[in-house]
């Protein structure tokens, strides 16, 4: 019997499509075609029999790579939600060549991580009459009552990243990017926690992935495309003074013992304890998940029509705003879909050639942030350009 964490569930329609992404009209039945990433002739039948795999199963660092490397050597594209950025660039570095030879696309990071972050900036630059520069994300997440929580798969990924860092900077070494440069006003970054003006709360550095993935994007379009590279920096709101305290507490512990092999071991054996209760092994209950939402809120400077980027001061403001339900549940999945539909429907409008891409240089000219409007995932203008 295949483990359940091992399992992938690929859905088709009688003609064989797959049924997130295939064009051809579902069947009446609906089959279940069952691998393991342990499997690699399983995996390998399963990419033949496809255009597209969205891949669910982490953490990446562990069951990702079979994964990308049977639907790379079969000719099937293939999406996750990784937030894991030693995984995302180390499939850059060993697939993006074979993928590109192959055609096929290869793009991470497709969930909560980091599509609202990479495409919000996107969505910011081009809603700025001018040339934006720098942006600023804050992330609010509000929950009913009964509070919300995450599944312990995603503290294991935190651990297991946060354990590793030495290992992410000689992996970026070895791929030898090409700098981004700063373009207008470098941005400034802020403290470890600050109280924010903007949200009358404290606020800290998000910890996810959105910062290397935007950068990637941003490397890529600026490289690649000759666009303007905008410079990013991403918070999360927290609360009040009491928050902000045992958040601290929580944190200098998750560090200290994330450094060790017996503390990693007790962080993945009691993730409730060492995260007050924000992950479980259960997950969010229902209740949970329909009373959360969240909110991400971008504020963008840069330089008016005309306006040399390179002299003086930024001129213009925007703020921009991407909000949806609970993230890790039902957004995740909403984006992930549509970010598949986009592939397969945008297919003119992706890069020319296939290769492992972050979403904001994979998606730039598509139609996914009116896939997602649709959806629930919402890009709005909250502060039209002010110079």
């Amino acid at each position: 019997m295949v483990e359940p964490y091992k399992q992938l569930d690929q859905h088709y329609s009688r003609s064989g499509e797959l049924m997130l992404g295939g064009k051809a009209a579902l069947g009446a039945e609906v089959g279940v075609l069952l691998c393991d990433v342990g499997d690699a002739g399983s995996l390998a039948a399963m990419a033949r029999q496809t255009r597209l795999v969205l891949n669910c199963v982490g953490p990446y660092r562990f069951f990702g790579e079979p994964v990308v490397k049977a639907c790379v050597e079969n000719g099937a594209s293939c999406i996750d939600i990784s937030g894991e950025p030693q995984f995302l660039e180390g499939m850059y570095l060993k697939y993006n060549e074979k993928a590109a030879e192959k055609g096929v696309y290869v793009i991470g990071s497709c969930g909560f991580d980091s599509i609202p972050a990479d495409m919000g900036v996107l969505y910011t630059r081009d809603k700025l009459k001018g040339t934006l520069t720098a942006v600023e994300s804050f992330l609010t997440v509000k929950s009913g009552p009964e509070g919300s929580c995450i599944h312990d798969g995603t503290w294991k990924s935190a651990v297991y990243g946060l354990s590793d860092q030495d290992n992410l900077k000689k992996l970026r070494k070895q791929i030898g990017y090409t700098p981004v440069p700063v373009v207008g006003a470098k941005l400034k970054r802020r403290g470890l926690v600050f109280y924010s003006q903007e949200f009358k709360e404290y606020s800290i550095p998000f910890m996810g992935s959105d910062v290397s993935v935007v950068k990637r994007s941003q490397r890529y379009l600026h490289t690649q495309l000759q666009e303007t590279p905008v410079q990013y920096a991403a918070y999360a709101n927290v609360g009040g003074f009491g928050s902000v305290m045992k958040l601290m507490f929580a944190g200098i512990l998750f560090l200290l013992l994330v450094k060790f092999s017996l503390g990693r071991k007790l962080l993945i054996k009691y993730p409730e304890f060492f995260s007050a209760g924000r992950f479980t092994k259960k997950g969010p209950t229902q209740k949970q998940m329909d009373e959360t939402s969240f909110t991400m809120t971008f504020f963008g400077e840069g330089y008016s029509e005309g306006q040399d980027p390179q002299k003086g001061n930024p001129n213009v403001k925007i703020c921009t705003q991407v909000k949806g339900p609970e993230p890790g549940y039902i957004a995740t999945p909403i984006a992930m879909v549509q970010a598949a539909v986009a592939l397969l429907e945008d297919a003119a409008c992706l890069p020319a050639q296939g290769g492992v891409y972050s979403p904001g240089a994979a998606f730039s000219k598509t139609k996914l942030i009116d896939r997602l409007n649709k959806r629930g995932v919402e890009f709005s203008v909250i502060t039209k350009p002010e110079v």
